[in-house]
């Protein structure tokens, strides 16, 4: 079993507990009782400049504890103070010590658009995003077959979140354009071994059309790397790690921006 097959059983677990706790029916009239808004994520991703998705997590698999001390909020409140144009948040709590509550006080504290980053394997996890106040949520090509990412691709839309579809590989970016992405994650890291190649982005880009928006994720490090990315045709830029090791962030924000 991969960590990727580690993390997805283990969200089907998380679900089936959560769904005992509050059946579907309930979390479902809650999230369609929230403002559907107005794509504030796809929006944020959609300017001229490149965008920057900042990211909370505490933690990960292929590097553990990255953060001892892990003031979420104060955090997010950095990003945005400091000019991110959206905020993820790692909710998956085994392995990057994330949590539901964490999404729903950081969207709650911030105007930025959140994304809820964690493995979704069930409708009730699209239901749960809505509920606690995110615009967007991940949906990863290599978790989900072309129905399913189809069918939770029109249930973001019906409830008015966007969906950030991650593909690492070639046949995942043509099953996730099948489907209807209109915002597709090029990950430079193997989910299947954690491994870095901050060159797949540019070896994927050509596949990505006209009117899907392209974000690089992982492996962003420098100015250098971020000016690449721009080079490429990027969109957008989703830093975690990068980010949650400076202990300026704001200052590091500006660095890979390419700002003085």
């Amino acid at each position: 079993m991969t960590i990727l097959d580690e993390l997805a059983a283990t969200a089907r677990l998380r679900v089936e507990k959560a769904k005992r706790n509050l059946p579907l029916e309930g979390l479902r009239q809650a999230a369609e009782a929230m403002p559907k808004g107005d794509a504030p994520f796809r929006k944020a991703l959609s300017g001229p400049e490149l965008a920057f998705i900042c990211e909370c997590k505490k933690a990960s698999p292929s590097k553990g504890v990255i953060a001892q001390k892990y003031p979420y909020l104060a955090i997010a409140q950095a990003y945005e103070a400091a000019g991110a144009d959206a905020i993820s948040v790692l909710t998956e709590p085994t392995r990057f010590l994330g949590s539901e509550e964490q999404l729903r006080e950081i969207a709650s504290a911030v105007k930025r658009p959140c994304l809820r980053k964690d493995f979704t394997v069930d409708a009730y996890m699209i239901y749960e995003a809505k509920a606690l106040g995110a615009a967007a949520v991940l949906l990863i090509a290599s978790v989900l077959d072309e129905k399913q990412l189809t069918d939770y691709l029109a249930l973001c839309r019906q409830l008015g979140l966007s969906a950030l579809v991650e593909a690492h590989n070639e046949p995942e970016i043509e099953t996730a354009l099948r489907a209807g992405a209109e915002i597709i994650g090029v990950n430079n890291r193997n989910l299947h071994d954690f491994t870095v190649d901050t060159d797949n982005s540019r070896r994927m880009r050509r596949l990505i059309p006209p009117g899907v928006l392209f974000v690089s994720e992982s492996g962003v490090r420098s100015a250098e790397d971020v000016r690449r990315l721009r080079e490429i045709g990027a969109d957008a830029v989703l830093v975690g790690e990068t980010l949650m090791r400076a202990e300026d962030k704001a200052a590091k924000l500006r660095e890979l921006r390419g700002a003085t």
